[in-house]
């Protein structure tokens, strides 16, 4: 592979990768919308979380390894979110602050979805306009 070609695909990854660290952080909001979205914004969820807390790997970053190494580089150093994020966009010393927004942000995107589920599934009548 052309090393201009990997260059290209490996920021690519890195793209999706961004996109899908969004998608698990706020990607309950958009079952505000569309609730069905909730289904593959838990499977995301699950993910992320065992990615960071497991040792299975995560696949964009493997695919951005792969594309690091038909470069002639080395895998990520600390994987993606170490060489991206702590410490350039999110200081070290502020992780568990962090870590418990985002919590308090997933609460609050499901706890949102469920209401406005609920809201759409009540047998009251919608605006108190009745059809009988």
């Amino acid at each position: 592979m052309d090393t201009t070609v990997a260059h290209v695909l490996a920021d690519v990854t890195v793209a999706v990768h961004i996109l899908a660290l969004l998608f698990i952080g706020f990607g309950g909001f958009l079952a505000w919308r569309w609730p069905k979205v909730i289904f593959v914004h838990i499977f995301f969820a699950v993910w992320g979380v065992l990615v960071n807390v497991t040792p299975i790997p995560c696949p964009l970053t493997a695919l951005e390894d792969f594309f690091r190494h038909q470069q002639g580089l080395g895998d990520l150093p600390g994987g993606f979110n170490a060489y991206y994020l702590y410490g350039t966009v999110i200081p070290r010393s502020l992780l568990p602050v962090v870590v418990a927004v985002a919590l308090a942000v997933l609460v609050i995107s499901y706890l949102g979805a469920y209401l406005r589920w609920r809201h759409r599934h009540d047998d009251s009548p919608a605006h108190g306009v009745s059809l009988g």
